[in-house]
This record gives structure tokens, sequence and C-alpha cells, in this order.
């Protein structure tokens, strides 16, 4: 029989979407204790209950520290880590000036191994248990970051990113090269430990239409594997999308028209939709993932949560390093809050936590594995420190219920709220 772990502290469940509640602040329980055994929670409910169940297990006292799922990331750049907060520039300028000439550095493996690394420790003191990440065009800097995730334990889905124009010599592969190092990637990672493979077209405007075919063959060759590309982040990407593909009825169709479009699919910012866009993307229950540190870093527009909420929307949150200006899914939320405001709906922080963690894990068709906690979850944890700076703690004393007391954190938080995290039920 493997040991078991009793947490205990002011443990936070979800027993519904916040979305899907009449008052948000009843989605959620609080609990005592958990029990943990072989990377998993056997157990929820009270101390007494749980030492009575698992009498020889070693506990872990953690106060009044609030203890949640791991936040899921649904979109980052992990070759983008050393260029974050880059000044001044929008999307097809940011590529040009900073992305491009960093991912071009990745065709070292040594580099890339150095920056994958970096990145996951990064994400993971500030709270991140899992993430989906870009590559480059170079297999090998898959390899490195599969391989930074697999030594960390972490769960993590990862793919090459594809271009075979609109890109500088050095970063352009070809329909073939792209379907070829994706399937051999796909064979080799796809399923292994905690890691999946995310078939990865960068967008429409550095991939040509043969290229775009031969991802879509392989999606159907594979459609247990999540797509990842961005849509309809910034007017001008719009703009230069219908230049590029006069033919298409609107920017999603440039991957439906291709086989890029599906319940699996994960597409980022997804701002300036059209109404039969949306309607496709609810259709089929592809993702729409949230940026909202990036969206309004790059000045891309404000997503309106609310408005795809209600059109019943599947949503996930992200940084979208390097785009983003922020390791901290805090911070997101924080912005996600902020770009709420200014569309007209204040989200209450039960939404907040949940679209960094269950919401997010849904929109990777994860929900049965993480981003809650609950028996036969994987024991992917974060205490959070409601008190974790002065300017904090201050307003956290005057909290009338376990809301009020997190909020400051979402609001005025970063990693030194991060008072403990778990990996696979694992201390780190």
């Amino acid at each position: 029989m493997s040991p078991k772990t009793l947490i205990t502290g002011q443990i936070l469940s979800f027993d519904r979407s916040p979305f899907d509640a009449g008052n948000p602040a009843d989605s959620a329980r609080l609990h005592e204790a958990l029990l943990i055994e072989a990377g998993r929670i056997i157990g929820l409910g009270t101390t007494a209950d749980l030492r009575a169940q698992a009498p020889r297990a070693t506990q872990t006292d953690m106060g009044d520290r609030l203890i949640i799922a791991g936040f899921v990331d649904a979109h980052v750049h992990y070759p983008q880590t050393a260029i974050i907060a880059s000044w001044g520039k929008r999307l097809i300028d940011w590529l040009n000036t900073y992305t491009f000439p960093e991912e071009m550095r990745l065709c070292d493996p040594a580099y890339a191994t150095r920056i994958a690394n970096r990145y996951l420790d990064l994400a993971r003191a500030n709270g991140t248990t899992t993430c989906v990440s870009y590559c480059t065009i170079h297999p090998s800097s898959v390899t490195a970051f599969f391989e930074a995730a697999q030594a960390r334990g972490l769960r993590a889905v990862a793919g090459k990113t594809c271009m075979d124009r609109n890109a500088p010599e050095g970063l352009r592969d070809t329909a073939q090269s792209a379907y070829d190092d994706s399937k051999t990637l796909l064979e080799r990672w796809h399923g292994v430990d905690r890691l999946s493979y995310a078939i990865t077209p960068r967008f429409s405007p550095t991939s040509t239409p043969a290229q775009l075919d031969a991802l879509g063959a392989l999606w159907a060759e594979h459609p247990d594997c999540l797509m990842q590309t961005h849509l309809a982040e910034q007017t001008d990407e719009v703009a230069w999308v219908k230049s590029l593909y006069p033919e298409a009825r609107d920017y999603l169709d440039t991957y439906e028209s291709h086989g890029l479009l599906g319940a699996r699919g994960l597409y980022g910012h997804a701002i300036h939709l059209t109404a039969r866009e949306r309607d496709r993307l609810h259709e089929v229950g592809a993702a729409l993932i949230h940026c909202p540190t990036s969206n309004s870093f790059i000045g891309s527009g404000l997503f309106d949560l609310a408005a795809r909420v209600a059109e019943g929307q599947r949503i996930g949150l992200a940084t979208d390093t390097g785009g983003g200006s922020s390791f901290s899914m805090l911070r997101t939320m924080a912005a996600a809050y902020e770009i709420g405001q200014l569309t007209g709906t204040p989200l209450h922080p039960a939404q907040l936590l949940w679209l960094a963690t269950a919401g997010s894990a849904g929109a990777l068709h994860m929900g049965h594995l993480i981003g809650n906690i609950a028996p036969g979850q994987e024991a992917d944890l974060i205490a959070l420190d409601l008190a974790s700076t002065p300017a904090i703690a201050q307003r956290h004393a005057r909290a009338e219920d376990i809301w009020e007391a997190l909020f400051p954190t979402i609001m005025m938080g970063d990693d030194r709220a991060i008072a403990g995290v778990w990996v696979a039920g694992k201390a780190i």
C-alpha cells in the first residue's frame, strides 16, 4: 500500500461552474482536509474523518492558507520567456521585432533547454501546474520542453509551431516537413507520463493552404490530440488574413476549410469574431482562450467574456507569455476582472478562480484530471497566503467571507502569495 498524505487548511473545491450558479459564491465549498495517495486525491472532508480513514498518513498543516487546484495556463509561448515585457509593438511588429529573432535562437538545443527550464520554474513559482505551450519550428525545441516538464512531473501540452510563409529564413518549414515533424513528435510524446501533444499551426498568415491541409490531415488521423492556433487577435491581423485568403468566408473559415476546426481546438484570443464564427465555434464545442494581459499589453482589444459565456462558449484563461506581461495567473485573473469592468460585467472572485483552474482544464478536455479538488483528481495543488504583503494583509483583515478574503490576492498578489505547490501529490 502506497503512503498517504493528509493536508489540512482552508480547502476550496468547486461543485459546479460559478457562471451557472445564481449566486457565484454558491458554486464552491470549503473543507478542512484532503487525503492524497499515489498522486491523486482520495478523500476530502473533515480532518477527523480523514485521519480515521488513514491513521498513518503523513500530515501537512497549512494553517489558514487557502488550498486550491493548481493553475492551468491554456496558452503560452515558452520560447518568448526571455523577451517578455518588451516595449511598444502591436502583433505583427511584435513578431518581426522580438518573437522571430528570439525563436531563431532556439535552433540551439542547449539554449532551448535553458529557456524551457527557466519558463517552467517561473510558472511553477507562480502556482501554475499545467500549461499549454507553443514551441518553435525546431523539433528539438519540443523535445526540450517535454523533457523539462517530464523531469518536474508536470502535466503539460505542447507542439511544434508550423510556419511555411511570412516568416524569416530559418523559421520556415514546409507543408510536408510540418506534417512529418509533428507526426514524429506526436508519436514520441503524446500520452507519455503526463504529457500531451498539440498540433500547432501558428496562425493562418504564416501557413500556406497546403500546410493547413497537411496539419488538418494529421489531426484527422489523431483526433484525440488538441490543436492550438490563434484567431482574430487584432483587427489588422483579420484584414491581413482576408487579403491572404480572399475566398474564405471569414478568419475561422481559413481553419475550417482545411480540417482545423473541432471540439479539441484551442483558439487563442478570439476577440474580433463575426456572428458566423461565434456560432460555429459554439456548435463544434471549441475552446476560446482569453489572454487578458496580452490583449491589453499589445493593444489587441477587449474580449467580451460575459457575452461569450452567455453564448455557451467553452473558455480558458491564459498568460500568453511573452506577449502577455506576467507569468502569474493571479495577475491574469486581475486583468480579466479589469477587462470585465470595461466591457460592463464585473467578474466574481469565484468566476475568476474557476477560469484559472477548472475552466481552463475543461477547455483542454482534462476536467476529469485537473483543475479542481475532488476525489479521483490528480493532486496538483497550491496553497495561497491571503496576507502575503502588508497591502493585501490590511485589506484581508476586514474580509467577511472567503471571497472577500481572496479578492485582494487576485488583484494585488504575485509569486509571494504562493505558499506551497504540490505536483501529482509531491510537495515542491
